[in-house]
């Protein structure tokens, strides 16, 4: 019995060794290009994160329940010049710099705002011009920035909505607006704030234009106003230092957009009119 049950381990270890060795290891496309020995004979992943619910750059399409969006299909492609392996991470947006800090993403890609973080992250050149608008309901009548005083306001909590209404530093306009509000209230996610928006919970959501134009495309009680609150400019977020990363997906970018690929993604998603890198 004992030699029976000794062989049997023996061929269990076998199994579990040779399985192991089928294993192919993986290795981040930051790890790789910091130490390229690492990475030899190994899986490169390039992980993104990003919030799930921020389309048209990155959300859950509910009828392939894949998901997808203008920042994911541009580092699918990144991913496929590089021959890395595209990890597709959605983050809870309040705890991005700890997923960066704690390398369990490579970068922030997702519509994300350079102005004014340029020194807490290293960045790529600006990709996207983009505005921060409001949508209102159009049963309501409000035309226009000024007839949002006395009215109950909501961003998403750290946003760039936030931060243009809320930031002290040369932003004299927005906060006189701001101040003009029965109230400006933070929520977790834009699908949160449109919904008391749709609800009456609130008469208005303050938000990227991007968003907006795709949010108001599918619901016609819906408009946008014309005013924009602030403008920025969408990069990729890496963390501080991480040059190496930064340079590498910035040079298959600009490959694109020398090829016209960049382009042609953008044209799918109809964001031709707020591209901006060369």
């Amino acid at each position: 019995m004992k030699k029976i049950l000794c062989f049997a381990c023996a061929v269990l270890m076998m199994v579990l060794c040779f399985a192991g060795c089928g294993e192919k290891a993986s290795v981040s496309a930051s790890k790789a290009l910091a130490d390229p020995d690492a990475a030899k004979g190994a899986e490169i992943t390039f992980t993104v994160g990003f919030d799930a619910e921020f389309p048209p750059y990155g959300y859950l399409d509910t009828e392939t329940n894949e998901y997808t969006g203008f920042d994911l299909v541009l580092a699918e492609e990144v991913c496929k010049r590089n021959g890395w392996t595209l990890v597709k991470k959605p983050i809870n947006w309040d705890l991005k710099d700890s997923e960066l800090e704690a390398g369990t993403i490579d970068c922030i890609w997702n519509g994300f705002t350079m102005n004014g973080r340029e020194e807490e992250y290293t960045f790529s050149s600006p990709y996207v011009d983009n505005s921060q608008v409001v949508v209102v309901r159009k049963a309501d009548k409000i035309n226009a920035l000024k007839d949002l005083a006395g009215k109950s306001v909501e961003v998403q909590k750290e946003s760039s909505a936030e931060a243009a209404l809320t930031s002290t530093e040369d932003n004299e306009k927005n906060l006189a607006l701001a101040k003009t509000f029965k109230e400006l209230k933070s929520v977790a996610d834009y699908n949160t704030a449109l919904m008391d928006l749709e609800s009456g919970i609130c008469d208005a959501v303050a938000m990227d234009i991007g968003v907006a134009q795709y949010k108001v495309a599918a619901n016609d009680k819906l408009m946008m106003l014309s005013e924009t609150v602030a403008t920025e400019q969408y990069a990729v977020g890496f963390k501080k230092g991480n040059t190496a990363l930064c340079d590498k997906v910035e040079e298959t970018l600009k490959a694109m957009v020398a090829d016209g690929t960049f382009a042609k993604i953008a044209e799918e998603w109809e964001l031709s009119d707020c591209v901006c890198l060369k």
